[in-house]
């Protein structure tokens, strides 16, 4: 949305310093935290991050022809005069101020807004509401993962009345409060919830159990005014709804679930085919993503699409147009053989759920390259033991297991009789395929995003 600087200063709590220019001349017509990527006529927040402080690039920023800056008071007299000079907007804090600013963008836009959270498979559901409401709407989606105290703001900031009917909006968290805090800058009208999984177990001293509780911080923001879309699948998430305030509507595969799915086939790499159940409605549904986990995803779009009013027919013509993520899912071939890059992120449920993917897939050896999987917390040794023993049961021809703690998947892969190694880093991963794949062969490639997996096809594509 594009805004006077006097709003903006405003509206994220901060004073307008503009020497020597009327304040009407100067209009934002974007918003920034990162001074290599912005465009000229963007507001520059001179945000603090883990590594960077963003006062260190304000020039940065202006040499990029930002409109202004905006700066924390106590960093004021530490900025060179000649920044001084230029039009600033001076907050006590420039993420607050973000914050603040995002959540007066998205009041003034006033729409239905939908926020979804989940262990997994956040940003795919996010994608399939997008598309199956594409087809009745002008819809607004958060780009990639941008789902936390820093993207999810930047993302609100593009509302716009001309242009937005509905926006669908991730939420991440890695401990309590987060989602939250969240939800109180986007106030979101409907609340979707995909599962619940280990993913950040170590930051809570009850493990999952803490992690259900921070998810559901996201339901009861809604209660007592939106609706409540939620997996009947997931032992947590099916009872989110309990207590809740207002219509909820349950997704899933079995009887608890309209939208349910029925008659589910995988294809491998050629996706899935179901047919659904809603309401009155009966529809066959296909899938180019891959794995069983994508029927929920699709069960959550077309739960949200039909209560918007999507027909059912609509909402899997835009399913079946739905591609894989960046990283989520995507194939690459080489020299004969298939790798199936799914390594953006990793948790337990997620890994045995594409190592079952993997067991579907027609192949002459199926390898698995399984990453370490971060913030798991005490039980993270056995976890990852769990995913050795799916892989065995699921009669995978290797395992390779890189880094850290995916020891322990190559430990628990070889007692089982598995062909099972354990590589220290990405690249060695990748060497060893470069190396090792035939014609025919498929290796799925996935791990938490710190490990950062996808190294190892960079060093395939090496000489």
């Amino acid at each position: 949305m594009n805004l006077d600087l006097a709003t903006a200063a405003l509206e994220a709590g901060g004073k307008l310093r503009l020497p020597g220019k009327p304040i009407g001349e100067l209009i934002a017509t974007g918003y920034s935290i990162d001074s290599r990527t912005m465009q000229a006529g963007e507001l520059f927040f001179a945000v603090r991050g883990e590594r960077f402080d963003g006062h260190d690039f304000i020039e940065a920023a202006f040499a990029r022809e930002a409109v202004a800056a905006v700066v924390a008071e106590s960093q004021l007299l530490n900025l060179p005069e000649r920044v001084r000079s230029l039009p600033l907007i001076v907050v006590d804090d420039p993420l607050l101020g973000l914050q603040r600013l995002a959540a007066y963008v998205r009041r003034h836009w006033g729409r239905l807004l939908i926020g979804i959270t989940g262990s997994a498979g956040k940003t795919t559901t996010k994608d399939a509401i997008a598309a199956v409401l594409s087809m009745k709407c002008r819809v607004l989606k958060s780009q990639g993962n941008l789902n936390n105290g820093f993207g999810l703001p930047l993302q609100l900031l593009k509302l716009d009345r001309a242009l937005h009917d509905v926006a669908v909006i991730e939420m991440g968290m890695s401990n309590a409060g987060e989602i939250t805090m969240l939800a109180r800058i986007a106030s979101p009208d409907w609340a979707v919830v995909t599962n619940v999984g280990n993913a950040h177990a170590q930051n809570f001293p009850d493990g999952i159990a803490g992690v259900a509780r921070a998810k559901y911080e996201l339901v009861a923001d809604v209660s007592g005014r939106g609706k409540a879309f939620l997996n009947c699948d997931d032992a947590y998430v099916s009872q989110f709804g309990r207590d809740f305030q207002g219509e909820v509507i349950y997704f899933g595969s079995g009887p608890c679930g309209d939208p349910r799915a029925f008659d589910v086939v995988e294809h491998g790499a050629d996706g899935v085919t179901m047919h659904v159940h809603a309401g009155t409605q009966e529809q066959r549904v296909q899938l180019k993503l891959m794995g069983r986990h994508n029927v929920t995803n699709a069960l959550a779009a077309i739960a949200v699409g039909t209560k918007y009013g999507v027909p059912l027919a609509d909402c899997a013509l835009a399913l079946a147009s739905l591609e894989p993520g960046d990283k989520r899912g995507q194939m690459v071939e080489f020299h004969g053989a298939k790798l199936i890059n799914d390594s953006y992120n990793c948790n337990p449920e997620a890994l045995k759920a594409m190592i079952r993917t993997l067991a579907a897939v027609p192949a002459t050896r199926r390898i698995l390259v399984a990453g370490e999987m971060l913030e798991l917390g005490p039980d993270s040794r056995e976890l990852h033991r769990a995913c050795g023993v799916e892989a065995a049961a699921n009669h995978i021809d290797i395992v390779l297991g890189v880094r850290g703690e995916a020891a322990r998947i190559v430990e628990a892969a070889a007692e089982s009789g598995l062909q099972a190694i354990f590589l220290e880093t990405p690249e060695a991963a990748g060497a060893w395929l470069k190396a090792n794949l035939r014609p025919g062969d498929v290796a799925l490639l996935k791990a938490s995003r710190g490990v950062k997996l996808e190294r190892a096809l960079a060093e395939l594509a090496t000489e």
